[in-house]
């Protein structure tokens, strides 16, 4: 059985659903104290940040699901939903609607709530609570944590889940398969859980019956080796299945890459490459080991892909300059015993599957030193593209470039091939955009076009840089690449 409304077979392809979450309650509770514990850098202006996200959300309306924008300027029903980031889109699904319509299901709902319940340490009452409250107010608690007393008066029965707004980061569509996450970090634990149910009995409509669901093998689940209980600490460390939707990149219709970095274990992509290889799903996987730093949590962070022959990329990463640094002798971190800058090296193994006939399947291994090349490599081999090229960020200019990585300037969220969005804070970016003959449009002048009737494709006609607001967004340490789930892209013509 297929759903059709899942099916996602490379980055770039014409985006036509997908899954989002808007900033809520919860970030706005958040203290300075505790903002490292639940992975932010910084608290937020949490009005500001809604008013930048709603240009995010009307920006997939326009190219997504036109009639809920267009010429509807002087709408009052419009405006409503315009000041709740709210429109009611079957294309532009947001993950607290999502999760409202599972929890009218009484056996999904006593099925979620103690498994809540039971990662959050929640009493018994508290559970009997949650299990009475009407489906549209128990969606908002689970996800931002928030109660009201008999007053009116909010308080927290458990932390808010602020990075949900990262929804590319809870799961990500491989073909018509959704892998789930299994986050790094505790403070991801309930957005995973949630999703895993909205994946279940909203995006896949499994049943609870006991009887064997097909959709339910659509449903990609890591699991530690068995028996990890017994394993020592040490042991547990390297055998922690770990793995975020930012390390993950259904790149081309048989090619995955897989981060290697500070939120994804090895542990994670070996278990990834088995069960992908083992069903068939993916032909080609490239494990990608970046240095585990804050600064690039993801591969996302690092690079995205804007057109079958283009790519943008954090230039301390790219084969020019590490050649360079390689070529100069580190005086001082040879005396100290450390690097004195960043060390910035990439490995690469890829992993090939090769049919040998009756289900059986041997692997050619394959090792790529630079991203540079792995990019040439999808964009010619995968492709059929006759070159490739690469943006480097802010222009490999420093300090720019690793300013502009640190506010997501290489990580872009294609709407179409060569149509991208991202922050307009990333001005150096920007001008290598324009120097490539990108039309660069503002958020506000898309959406003002399109409200007072205009059609989408008379606006956009060629590659083009969207630029959103982000002196909030950007605080929270995601882009419009994290800040999206793509479930369904048309397929990219293949010239190969």
């Amino acid at each position: 059985m297929t759903n059709h409304n899942i099916k996602v077979t490379s980055e770039i392809g014409r985006l036509r659903r997908l899954l989002v979450h808007s900033p809520d309650a919860g970030i706005g509770k958040i203290v300075p104290r505790i903002k490292e514990q639940l992975l932010y850098d910084d608290i937020v202006y949490l009005e500001k940040m809604q008013q930048e996200y709603g240009e995010y959300l009307k920006v997939l309306l326009c190219f997504l699901d036109q009639d809920k924008i267009k010429g509807k300027a002087n709408d009052p029903a419009y405006q409503e939903a315009s000041r709740n980031n709210s429109f009611d889109s079957d294309y532009v699904l947001k993950v607290e609607e999502m999760l409202t319509r599972i929890l009218h299901n009484e056996d999904v709902k006593y099925l979620l709530i103690p498994s809540v319940c039971a990662i959050e340490k929640c009493g018994l009452r508290a559970q009997k609570h949650l299990l009475e409250m009407p489906p549209a107010e128990l969606a908002k608690t689970l996800i931002t944590g928030i109660l009201m007393d008999d007053d009116g008066k909010e308080y927290f029965i458990f932390a808010p889940i602020p990075n949900l707004i990262f929804t590319r980061d809870i799961g990500i569509t491989i073909h018509d398969h959704i892998l789930l996450s299994k986050p790094y970090e505790d403070a991801r634990d309930r957005e995973a859980l949630l999703f895993k149910y909205i994946a279940h009995f909203e995006l896949l409509k499994q049943t609870t019956s006991q009887q064997p669901d097909e959709l339910a093998q659509q449903v990609i689940e890591l699991q530690e080796p068995n028996p990890f209980f017994l394993s020592s600490e040490e042991e547990i460390q390297d055998k922690a299945v770990t793995i975020e939707g930012g390390d993950v990149m259904m790149v081309s219709p048989g090619h995955v890459l897989v981060g290697l970095s500070e939120r994804t274990s090895i542990a994670a992509a070996d278990r990834l490459v088995d069960e992908v290889f083992r069903t068939n799903l993916i032909k080609k996987v490239s494990v990608i080991k970046i240095p585990r730093r804050r600064a690039y949590m993801h591969i996302d962070t690092v690079f995205t892909q804007v057109k079958k022959d283009t790519w943008i990329l954090f230039s301390p990463f790219s084969k020019k300059e590490m050649l360079a640094k390689q070529s100069k002798f580190d005086f001082s971190g040879a005396l100290n015993g450390k690097h004195s800058e960043p060390v910035y090296n990439v490995e690469i193994t890829q992993f090939i599957r090769v049919d040998e006939g009756n289900d059986m399947f041997s692997v050619n291994i394959n090792k790529l030193n630079y991203l540079d090349d792995l990019m040439e490599q999808i964009s010619k081999e995968d492709f059929g593209a006759q070159r490739c090229e690469i943006i480097p960020s802010a222009g490999g200019e420093f300090p720019y470039s690793e300013r502009e990585q640190w506010t997501d300037a290489c990580n872009f969220l294609a709407i179409r091939e060569g149509v991208v969005i991202g922050y307009d804070r990333n001005v150096k970016t920007e001008e290598e955009f324009r120097k490539r003959g990108f039309l660069v449009l503002r958020s506000a002048e898309i959406i003002e076009q399109v409200e007072n009737g205009k059609d989408i494709d008379e606006i956009v006609t060629g590659d083009t840089l969207i630029l959103l607001p982000s002196a909030e967004l950007s605080r929270a340490r995601g882009g419009t690449h994290c800040m999206s789930m793509p479930l369904l892209r048309d397929d990219v013509a293949i010239t190969v």
